[in-house]
Order: C-alpha cells, then sequence, then structure tokens
C-alpha cells in the first residue's frame, strides 16, 4: 500500500510503499477513501505532541470500506463503510472506563498518533472505536464529521444549553458545529484574527450573528465560548467575554501557555474547562445528530501524495472549512 509517514518533526511526510498489516481478532482491515487532515495532525509534525509512535502514518478522520474482518469482529462484515477517529482503543477495565469517562483512560490508544492512520490505501481499527457513517453523506463530506464533527459536539454539550455561544478560531470544527448551534436555536458570535477576513465572511455566510478580532469584546456578554485556536492568550479574553456562571470550553489537544489574568475575570463562577478526546457515546449521539441537522462540510480535497500541502496550507490559515485527502476509489 501506499503511505504518507512521519518520520520525526521538522521533516516532510514521505510517500512509501509499505506491507499492509492484518488484523488482529478484534480488528477490522479498512480500504481508505477519504481521511480528512486535522490540527491535531499538525500538532503531531511539528512536535507539540512529543509522544507519537515513529515511523508513524498520521490521520484519524478516516472513511472507508472493510475488507477484512478479525476472528472475533461481530459489529460489521466486509463490504460495510465506516468512520475511524482519533480514540482507537481503551483497557476497558481502568476506574475511568468503568466510569463513563474512556476519553481519560490511562492505556489509551489514538490512531495517528500511537496508531498507524488513515494517511494510506489501507488502515486497520479496533472495531469497537469504529461508526457506521450516515448514508446521506459521501466519503469525503463525511471525513471531517470524526473529528471536527465529534471534538466539536463535545465541545458543544460542554458549553451547556446558553443561547449566545462565542466561537474563537473558525476552522474545521467551528463550520460543523455552527450549524449544529443554530439548529439548536443558539446565537453565534465568531472570533478569528484580525487580518483573517476570509474566515469571517465565512463565518457571516454559516449564520454568525456577529464576527469580529479575537482582541475584541462582542456586543453583548455570551452565555459560553469554546476556544478551537490552539491560543492560550484567548483564555483570559474568553474569560471577559462571558457572563457570571459562564463557561469557557478549550476544544483542542494542545494550546500555548495560557498568561496570568486577574481572579476577577475569573470571578463570580465562570469556569474554564477543557476537552480531551472522545467517547463512543459522543460518537454516537453526534452521527446520529448531524443528518437532522443536517450537517454540511465544506471541504478541500487533495490526493494523498500532497498531504505535505495539505498540512502547510492548514499551517497557513489557508484552509476554510476543512482539508482531505482523497484516495482513488472514493465518493465526493
Amino acid at each position: 500500500m501506499r503511505a504518507m509517514v512521519f518520520e520525526r518533526p521538522g521533516k516532510d511526510l514521505s510517500l512509501l510503499d509499505l506491507p499492509r498489516s492484518q488484523p488482529g481478532a478484534e480488528q477490522v482491515s479498512i480500504r481508505v477513501h477519504a481521511c480528512a487532515v486535522c490540527r491535531t495532525d499538525l500538532h503531531v509534525i511539528d512536535g507539540e505532541l512529543s509522544e507519537p509512535k515513529t515511523p508513524l502514518v498520521p490521520g484519524h478522520e478516516i472513511v472507508g470500506t472493510v475488507t477484512g474482518l478479525g476472528a472475533a469482529v461481530t459489529r460489521f462484515k466486509v463490504g460495510d463503510r465506516v468512520g475511524v477517529p482519533w480514540l482507537g482503543w481503551t483497557c476497558g477495565e481502568c476506574s475511568f472506563c468503568r466510569g463513563g469517562q474512556e476519553n481519560l483512560c490511562d492505556r489509551a490508544k489514538f490512531t495517528g498518533y500511537t496508531l498507524d492512520g488513515g494517511y494510506a490505501d489501507y488502515t486497520i481499527a479496533d472495531q469497537r472505536f469504529c461508526f457506521p457513517v450516515p448514508e446521506i453523506y459521501s466519503d469525503v463530506e463525511a471525513a471531517p464529521l470524526l473529528c471536527a464533527g465529534l471534538i466539536g459536539y463535545r465541545s458543544l454539550v460542554k458549553a451547556a444549553t446558553g443561547k449566545r455561544l462565542g466561537i474563537y478560531g473558525f476552522g474545521a470544527a467551528a463550520h460543523i458545529i455552527v450549524q449544529v448551534a443554530q439548529y439548536q436555536e443558539r446565537k453565534i458570535y465568531a472570533f478569528t484574527r484580525a487580518s483573517d477576513t476570509e474566515a469571517q465572511q465565512f463565518a457571516l455566510a454559516l449564520g454568525a450573528a456577529w464576527v469580529g478580532s479575537s482582541d475584541e469584546l462582542p456586543p453583548t456578554k455570551l452565555d459560553a465560548a469554546i476556544i478551537f485556536a490552539p491560543v492560550g492568550a484567548l483564555v483570559p479574553q474568553a474569560l471577559k467575554a462571558v457572563r457570571k456562571g459562564g463557561v469557557v470550553v478549550c476544544g483542542g489537544i494542545h494550546m500555548s501557555d495560557i498568561p496570568s489574568f486577574p481572579y476577577s475575570i475569573l470571578w463570580e463562577e465562570r469556569s474554564v474547562c477543557s476537552v480531551a478526546n472522545l467517547t463512543r457515546r459522543d460518537g454516537a449521539e453526534f452521527m446520529e445528530l448531524a443528518p437532522k441537522v443536517p450537517v454540511r462540510t465544506q471541504v478541500e480535497m487533495f490526493p494523498l501524495e500532497q498531504a505535505n500541502e495539505a498540512l502547510n496550507r492548514l499551517r497557513a490559515g489557508k484552509i476554510h472549512g476543512a482539508a482531505v485527502l482523497v484516495m482513488p476509489s472514493s465518493s465526493v
């Protein structure tokens, strides 16, 4: 199979021919049709997430068709279309797994980080951590749902039920969650870099009630804010923007250091929380909800061998919506 392989930070991914792995007892073999490119992939490739397996096939927003079954597989059959997310395996035994918090499992393994992912023609995945893909989506349309959608959804749930929602950083996750939030009759306030007028226009086109730069305060206090941009300085800024009792949700796996800030902007029962990974329950809920909205993803497609270009464009903030790597068998 062809695969784009990460070897060390600072080095471009290499296109290599690799042998196909055979599925273990609980695993399925998957022919990859599409794999979205996530900011978490950048954090791995740029060395900000410092413990990947190497060499590594990145990618954790995978849509493909089951081509082979391990001896214990019962959930899927050959020919089924499945999606594979970031959370790739948990122990099922620790207090977190038993308590409904498998996203916090100390022994968890992650697709495209500690497990090989979807920047390849084929991959393998644990059947327990694969999801059926709603039929209304093509392969390319569905791929961003597997992380931008799922992590965005978990962030939205953490933001509780407030009707005035701020979103800092208007990329792949934001463009999906704006649609869900509007379906839930929330009003969206979008914050971008001051110079990124394209992102501001994109947010308005998706129905944002207000757009502004990340260093501005909105015209009214927010009930909650979600920070998708990996910029720690946005935490105190968002705290200033939320009402008493409001919540600031940090939706990324990596963020630059949060600067010190006065207690007064946290006081009055404001809170800050992070989102870590996802659970299978998140996946089931979101995959049921997305077609009802219906969520529509906006994508920019790249062939597998142009993965480095896709990553560079994402790093430069030149992707509005989601970048998706497509294989010859993809439906678009």
